[in-house]
């Protein structure tokens, strides 16, 4: 019996994880027939930590926007993933999933989680705020550090 119909996963682009959600969220929209969604959040980058390499914290985070989209693109394509279904936006990674999780529909959510101590370290802010608050169903997949997105 097919249980769930679209999967949001969360990516972490961070070059140190890797991409266990991912590959989790794949078998499981293979196995249920799901359409799968990737989504990364980039958080806004407050005032006070602006270094003069970049005369406004705008063209910092259109910077960071233009790398996040490369990046996003290129894993993409590794995993035959329809740019139509990859959602890159700024903001809170709490709200924006939750947010585009019911705007689409989605029946799981996939996030990874870091492994630290507490249930908010255990899993990581975003995903324990994903977990309490989303409609559906929630998958934390436990990310291991690594050096690789594609691979």
């Amino acid at each position: 019996m097919k249980h769930y119909h679209k999967i949001l996963v969360g990516l972490d682009l961070h070059p140190h994880y890797d991409n266990t959600p991912l590959k989790r969220a794949l078998d499981i929209a293979k196995d249920n027939d799901a359409s799968l969604y990737t989504i990364h959040v980039i958080e806004h980058i407050p005032a006070y930590s602006l270094g003069q390499a970049y005369p406004s914290i705008i063209d910092l985070e259109e910077e960071i926007m233009k790398e996040a989209a490369k990046e996003m693109k290129k894993i993409g394509h590794h995993y035959n993933i329809s740019e139509e279904k990859q959602i890159l936006v700024m903001g809170s990674p709490k709200t924006l999933i939750i947010e585009q999780a019911e705007k689409l529909k989605i029946d799981l959510i996939v996030v990874g989680s870091h492994g630290r101590h507490g249930l908010s370290l255990l899993m990581g802010s975003t995903a324990s705020s994903v977990l309490s608050h989303a409609a559906c169903d929630v998958l934390a997949v436990r990310q291991m550090k690594e050096h690789n997105h594609t691979g």
